[in-house]
């Protein structure tokens, strides 16, 4: 199954991002197994970090032009969520 658009994105603590994609689905995806790449070396400014925006058409998310993600990325390595009863974040399961 090719990932599905995304939606929306929010960035949280900890370097991670939520992600949800127009299925309806969340994934939580740990920015901290990239930051040691030069190319991804400003995330690990906040204020950077937090202006993560989604692409046009939903294709990914990015900070800037040379700075970005795939939805396939995203969605093959984000581990999905359920929402909690007060809307907090809860991962379903962990990838190994």
């Amino acid at each position: 199954m090719s990932a599905p658009r995304i939606k929306a994105v929010t960035p949280l603590e900890g370097k991670r991002l939520l992600v949800t994609f127009v299925n309806g689905v969340q994934k939580v995806y740990d920015c901290q197994k990239i930051l040691h790449l030069d190319r991804f070396r400003l995330l690990k400014q906040d204020a950077f970090f937090k202006a993560v925006t989604v692409d046009p058409g939903g294709y990914g998310v990015s900070w800037n032009d040379e700075m970005d993600l795939s939805e396939v990325e995203l969605w093959n390595n984000g581990v999905e969520v359920e929402q909690g009863a007060e809307g907090a974040v809860i991962p379903q399961r962990e990838h190994g």
